[in-house]
């Protein structure tokens, strides 16, 4: 009887798995509209050329990768090889991308994005879901105004900092209430 049970389970496993679906066809912002991700920029990204996030500016990237998000801010290199899995993007701020005019431009440019990147990687290595919402919640809203930062969609920062969508919804809406004792 058991083998039974867990034989029924797995069918139901199997047929409710659907590879090919992803939600970064669209996500929802909070005000509710749909946004897409078919656009010129990510056609841009993925021309295989390499631009540079203008560092005279507070603005940025959120590139979607299959299973996660990086941020590229001021500064940081964006395109090329180093993107050609990018799904999707999502400007922040008044975005403006430059052309690296050397090599030492485009080398610089790198070292920046690995700069962001490992400041992400920083905040996921905290163990705790909740806390590592909040952390990039005020890293954002340190260097972008809240209003801006409200506008980002829950998912964007879920794939960030690797958790559940539902995660950073509760911790938006309850703010620094929230013990952090739930898990994703």
């Amino acid at each position: 009887m058991d083998s039974e049970k867990h034989r029924r389970y797995q069918t139901a496993m199997v047929s409710t798995y659907y590879p090919d679906t992803s939600f970064l066809d669209y996500i929802v912002m909070p005000d509710g509209t749909e946004q897409s991700y078919g656009s010129d920029l990510l056609t841009m990204l993925l021309s295989g050329k390499v631009f540079m996030v203008n560092s005279r500016r507070r603005n940025g990237l959120i590139l979607f990768k299959r299973y996660h998000a990086e941020f590229a801010g001021p500064g940081a290199a964006v395109g090329g090889d180093y993107d050609r899995d990018c799904r999707g993007a999502l400007p922040i701020g008044n975005l403006s991308l430059l052309n690296p005019e050397s090599h030492e431009e485009r080398q610089k440019a790198y070292l920046i994005r690995r700069q962001w990147i490992r400041l992400i990687k920083q905040i996921t290595e905290n163990p705790v879901p909740a806390q590592r919402v909040q952390k990039i919640l005020d890293q954002f809203e340190q260097y972008f105004p809240p209003e801006m930062v409200t506008q980002l969609p829950d998912e964007a920062f879920a794939l960030l900092v690797g958790v559940l969508p539902q995660t950073v919804a509760i911790l938006r809406r309850l703010g620094s209430e929230v013990d952090g004792s739930f898990d994703d």
